[in-house]
């Protein structure tokens, strides 16, 4: 029985480049909002910081503009990889919203725990705080009573818990390692960037970066345990960093060491074939959020947003728009696309418009953020 809240509505040397630059040098699993997204609601930012986590609410407008609204700590630290500088978690997914049951999920990567917050509008109330069941977290996927989160060090591990009347429940038989070389450096570039469900929930999603530079897929049984081990689907120098889905359920991928965008069919056993790919022409492409059969792709090293048309076994290119330094994590919700920038821990505001042009709206600052990754909206 769900628990319910009220709501308001690479290679090294490719992302060596952001990890090496200063701030100063640069020029999305996101919420995709229905209806309710015209009559405002929320943007929930985490600041990753080392010496204390937060959440920082934003109140969001009709006209897409937001207003701080409050600052909840998670009672954890943030964590940084080693060579990270815009991106210290160096993921996608360290915040996730469960908006049914109108729960935030946020990992403290420096402590080892996952914390849970019940939402309402724009304040947030601390359910809990969770071992991780591992070393530094920094993914959380979470689809109707199963909740997954992603380890980087130590070789990397997803931990699944249960989700039963708004508790997280770890359980110790959903623990998975994922093999990859703990001394592989550097750091930032070969942890784990994603864990993600499948829009069915009958598949967890890994993404290794440049560790193995492949994807491992888990099939989840109806009790939600995960496989005993992956399906590999190795993607040499592509280096997956992050993930989306597209209508059809087709796996949308950002990849690192290319700089590219691609989709691939999932199969029964969770084997990936390619449909297409298409290059951003631009540096350090990370992250994937998306809003309808447009995808946007993150640039940290270009300070940029690429976006895509990906229809099935097709993929445009619809252009580049600049952002604030250092891109990194994005939302979505109804027209609007929230970006996440690192360099200076601001958040650019944007509207969608047909054709993938963005509309700047303005940009606020989210204290204590440098380096911060987490994002999600309503």
């Amino acid at each position: 029985m769900r628990f319910t809240r009220p709501l308001l509505g690479v290679t090294a040397g490719a992302l060596a480049t952001l990890a090496l630059a200063a701030p100063g040098a640069f020029a999305a699993p996101g919420s995709h909002g229905g209806p309710a997204a015209a009559s405002g609601g929320a943007v929930f930012v985490q600041t990753d910081n080392v010496a204390g986590n937060a959440v920082v609410a934003y109140k969001r407008s009709a006209a897409g503009r937001l207003t701080q609204a409050g600052t909840y700590k998670t009672g954890g630290n943030g964590g940084a990889l080693e060579g990270a500088k815009v991106d210290f978690t160096a993921s996608q997914g360290s915040l996730a919203l469960d908006a049914e049951a109108g729960l935030l999920f946020a990992v403290n990567a420096g402590s080892n725990t996952i914390t849970e917050f019940a939402v309402e509008g724009t304040k947030l109330t601390k359910e809990q705080t969770v071992p991780s069941g591992g070393e530094f977290p920094v993914s959380i996927a979470v689809k109707g009573e199963s909740l997954y989160v992603l380890n980087a060090r130590g070789g990397g591990s997803i931990q699944g818990y249960t989700l039963a009347d708004g508790k997280l429940t770890l359980q110790a038989g959903w623990n998975r390692p994922l093999g990859l070389d703990p001394a592989k450096a550097p750091e930032f570039t070969s942890t784990p960037g994603q864990v993600a469900f499948t829009p069915d929930g009958s598949k967890l999603v890994v993404t290794t970066k440049g560790n193995t530079s492949a994807i491992q897929v888990f099939k989840v049984e109806g009790s939600g345990a995960p496989a005993k081990s992956a399906v590999v689907t190795s993607l040499p120098e592509k280096v997956p960093f992050a993930v989306d889905f597209d209508s059809t359920g087709n796996l949308v991928v950002a990849e690192a060491g290319a700089n590219a965008v691609a989709s691939f069919a999932i199969a029964g056993n969770g084997s990936l074939q390619e449909l297409a790919s298409a290059g951003t022409g631009q540096e350090a492409t990370c992250w994937v959020t998306h809003i309808g059969s447009t995808f946007y792709l993150s640039n940290a090293a270009s300070g940029s947003i690429s976006a895509f048309a990906v229809n099935g076994s097709a993929v445009a290119p619809l252009g580049n728009t600049a952002t604030s330094p250092g891109t990194v994590d994005a939302a979505t919700t109804g027209k609007f696309l929230y970006v996440q920038t690192g360099a200076e821990g601001v958040v650019d505001e944007f509207r969608a418009l047909p054709g993938g042009k963005l509309q700047p709206l303005g940009k606020v600052t989210v204290p204590n953020s440098v380096g911060g990754e987490g994002i999600v909206a309503s």
